[in-house]
């Protein structure tokens, strides 16, 4: 019975879990390219990204909050794919901490108290689009599901609505060099990834 259950706390350690976190990888001709995680484990990890590789091609992925993971790509599926991570007993062992600390640390559901985790962007280029009608470059500081800090030239007013892209949100707060966003409607999960790993223009 004791083995029984240490084998069953085993598998539920690397089950996947369901997690969109931003990042980058790089494949056989060395080009880095933006994903997001669709789900994770230890063992393997699931990623949507423009190029899926080749079966058993070897990918380095860097991963917001898990940091870098090395392994091969097992399986394609609809446009994304997963890939089977190499790593000895000790480093699997510090990715399930990781991914255990991640869920633990998922936002409360009621709105008043809720915070949100904010997302460094691995692609940070942006458009904010003003009241005006006129589009301005600006760079994303940071992202989370309800809202984003970015640098640009111009201080839209306080309350002014706006779009990030095609996200309509509006300015809450200035800052030295950029404003602080609130979007109108909560992103979701992958929404929040993409916008982090593909910028918003």
């Amino acid at each position: 019975m004791h083995s029984n259950a240490i084998k069953q706390q085993d598998r539920r350690r690397h089950d996947r879990v369901e997690l969109s976190l931003p990042g980058r990888y790089m494949l056989r001709d060395r080009h880095e390219y933006p994903c997001a995680t669709i789900d994770v484990s230890p063992m393997g990890v699931a990623i949507r990204g423009i190029e899926r590789g080749s079966i058993g091609e070897r990918i380095v992925a860097y991963i917001s909050h898990i940091g870098r993971i090395e392994g091969s790509i097992a399986r394609h599926f609809d446009r994304c794919f997963a890939f089977q991570v190499h790593a000895p007993a000790s480093k699997r062992e510090q990715l399930a901490g990781r991914i255990a600390r991640l869920i633990q640390r998922k936002p409360l559901v009621g709105r008043e108290n809720r915070q949100y985790e904010r997302i460094v962007p691995f692609y940070d280029e942006a458009s904010l689009r003003t009241p005006d009608g006129q589009d301005h470059a600006a760079t994303l500081i940071d992202v989370s599901m309800q809202g984003a800090a970015l640098t640009l030239e111009i201080a839209p007013p306080i309350d002014a609505p706006v779009l990030l892209g095609n996200t309509p949100a509006r300015v809450i707060r200035h800052f030295q060099g950029g404003v602080a966003l609130s979007f109108d409607e909560e992103l979701t999960v992958d929404a929040c990834a993409q916008m982090a790993s593909l910028g918003s223009r």
